[in-house]
Parts: structure tokens; C-alpha cells; sequence
């Protein structure tokens, strides 16, 4: 299979679809198969470039996420189970404060509630890592309608922040080492701040003069009626997505109608906009079979693991066993390591 680049939104569709996967189970064994699978894809489909290098922070970000969430699981969770392991000394709060202690004993079962949901949260942050890996965002950008232009270009650049400024980091820290200077510790990171905080001011400068020097931001004329109907459309369907989402996990039937008249409107104002915004694109990212292997796979955990309805956390807290159909589900989910092409390197991709 000859190398190319992987349209992004088949990159974004597999990761939402795992991350939406995380969010609804509370099983261990499934958080740490989805983390493993998407760390896999990542491993073998990474490409050498300076963006793709984030991983590795996400991946950090989730565990300091699992230590924050069971440090305050110790020192304000709710006291349950029976399972003492030691006891903190407890302060009185007033009355308006109910439901919430500072201190007193520890149970396993609370630590192991505390580590579950903060494990949760980590997973769906090694998910958007991954996406933030294997899709570039400059692409991505590209492939977006029209309509989204002007939203794009701010979700990309928040989602590019934390590639950039490791890109910032490693150069610093490279300079640092090449002068004999420490790269380690809290006096080298205190040192090194304010060279990486330049440095991403410059790069918004530049990214700034290249959007005006391109023309960003012109748009043809609107009349006042085609801007109003437009807006009602976005805003009207957004609303209804979100009162559709509610309805739907609340399991009312009315709340998928709900949820598709929504999409429906959205849609509608987002190809009205986009009539309004002209723009070009100069090789299009094509969409082809293992395109839709890869967003299928990512579709098919999410569907699956939504199917089976929310897992929560139960006391007395058992062994956690693996379900057949979510587990294949989320295994599937891994095939686009080997289906795929291999991203160019960077002398093909010029």
C-alpha cells in the first residue's frame, strides 16, 4: 500500500467513536483496552512529524488526572465501603456544607471509585491525543465546509496548542543543552518559560499575517435576511441537538427525533453560510475504503458500548468481566494499523 495521508476526519470520526466508548463504561478492563488500542494505532501510524509528538503529553495529562482525581478522592470524597486502609484526621464543616467531609478514613472501595472515574477521563484524554497525533491540523482545517471555516480555524488552532508548544519546548531545550545550560528541574523550566512563550507569540504573529496576506475573513455580500435566516437555522438546530442529546440518554423516544430534526437544521445553515464564503482547495484529501474502515471502526465501538447502556460503579465492588460484544467491538477498533497507509515521510510529503 502506497503512502499517503489519511483524510483527518476519518482520524477524529475513530477517536470521538473510542472516546464516546470511554465515557459510558466504568469497567477497567474496557478503559485500558481502549487506551491500549489507541495507543497501538498511534505507535503505527504516527507520523514524523514535530505535531505528531503530543502523544506523549496526553498520555502524561491522563495519569496526573488519575493521581488528582483519587488525591481528592482521599481528602474530600464521600466515605464508603467498609474496607479500612488508614484515617485522616477529620475537620467539622458547617451545615451548609452536607454531603461533603475533609478527612476521616479511607476505604479501598473509595479509592478504587476514585481511580475509576478519574480513569475515565483519561482515557477520553488519550483518545484526543491520539487524533491530535495522527491528524494534521492544518488538514484538517482544509477539509471542513465552508460554513465551519471561521469555527474551524479556532478549534484547530486550540487543538494545535499543545503540539506547538512542545515544538517551542524541544527547541529551547535544545538550545539550553547546546550553551552547557541545565534541562531538567524546576529552575530550567522556570528559565525556559519565557523563550517558548515568545516563541508561540511569534508563531500566532505569523499565523495571523499569512491568514490576512491569503485574504481570511472575506465573504461576499449577505443581505440582512439570508444572515438572520442562517443564524436561526445554526442556533435553532444546536439548541435541538443539545435537547435531543438529553432526551436521548434519558431513553425518550422523542428525543431522537429531536436530535436528527436538530442535525438537519444545523446542516441547512451551515450550507447556507457556506455559499457566502468562496474558497479553493488545493489537493483535496480523497476519501477512500480505508477511510471508512477507520471511522466505521471508531462508529461501531462507540454504538456497541452505547448499546449495552451506561456501566456504572456498584457496591460491594466485584471483579470486572469482559463483554463479548463490546470487546470485539473495541478490538476492531484496531485494525486501522494495518489497514491504513502509511503516513509520507517528510521528504515525500513536500
Amino acid at each position: 500500500m502506497s503512502a499517503r495521508w489519511l483524510h483527518p476526519a476519518a482520524w477524529w470520526i475513530w477517536a470521538l467513536g473510542l472516546a464516546a466508548a470511554a465515557t459510558r463504561t466504568a469497567n477497567p478492563l474496557l478503559l485500558g483496552l481502549i487506551a491500549a488500542v489507541a495507543t497501538l494505532v498511534v505507535m503505527a501510524r504516527r507520523p514524523e512529524a514535530q505535531w505528531a509528538r503530543a502523544f506523549s503529553v496526553f498520555v502524561r495529562l491522563a495519569v496526573l488526572v488519575i493521581v488528582i482525581r483519587v488525591a481528592f478522592g482521599i481528602l474530600f470524597g464521600t466515605r464508603v465501603g467498609t474496607t479500612v486502609l488508614f484515617e485522616l484526621p477529620s475537620v467539622s464543616l458547617p451545615d451548609w456544607m452536607a454531603g461533603v467531609t475533609l478527612g476521616g478514613p479511607v476505604t479501598a472501595e473509595m479509592l478504587v471509585i476514585a481511580a475509576l472515574q478519574g480513569a475515565q477521563l483519561a482515557v477520553l484524554l488519550i483518545c484526543v491525543g491520539a487524533a491530535n497525533s495522527l491528524a494534521s491540523p492544518v488538514r484538517l482545517l482544509k477539509a471542513l465546509p465552508a460554513g465551519l471555516y471561521h469555527v474551524g480555524v479556532a478549534a484547530v488552532v486550540a487543538l494545535s496548542l499543545a503540539p506547538r508548544i512542545m515544538v517551542n519546548v524541544r527547541r529551547v531545550m535544545a538550545a539550553r543543552r547546546l550553551r552547557g545550560r541545565p534541562t531538567k528541574g524546576l529552575k530550567a523550566a522556570a528559565e525556559a518559560a519565557v523563550p517558548v512563550l515568545e516563541s508561540s507569540l511569534d508563531d500566532a504573529i505569523s499565523l495571523a499575517a499569512a491568514m490576512d496576506t491569503r485574504g481570511y475573513g472575506r465573504m461576499t455580500a449577505v443581505t440582512p435576511k439570508q444572515r438572520a435566516a442562517q443564524a436561526v437555522l445554526v442556533l435553532t438546530g444546536l439548541v435541538g441537538i443539545g435537547l435531543g442529546l438529553f432526551a436521548a440518554l434519558g431513553a425518550s423516544g422523542w428525543g431522537w427525533a429531536l436530535l436528527v430534526a436538530g442535525i438537519l437544521m444545523s446542516v441547512g445553515g451551515i450550507l447556507i453560510s457556506g455559499r457566502w464564503v468562496p474558497r479553493t482547495r488545493y489537493r483535496p484529501d480523497r476519501w477512500g475504503w480505508p477511510e471508512t474502515v477507520t471511522a466505521g471502526s471508531g462508529i461501531l465501538a462507540a454504538v456497541t458500548v452505547l448499546a449495552a447502556g451506561p456501566d456504572s460503579i456498584t457496591l460491594p465492588l466485584t471483579w470486572p468481566t469482559l463483554p463479548l460484544a463490546a470487546t470485539s467491538a473495541i478490538l476492531l477498533a484496531a485494525t486501522p494499523a494495518a489497514v491504513t497507509p502509511p503516513p509520507p515521510v517528510p521528504w515525500e510529503a513536500a
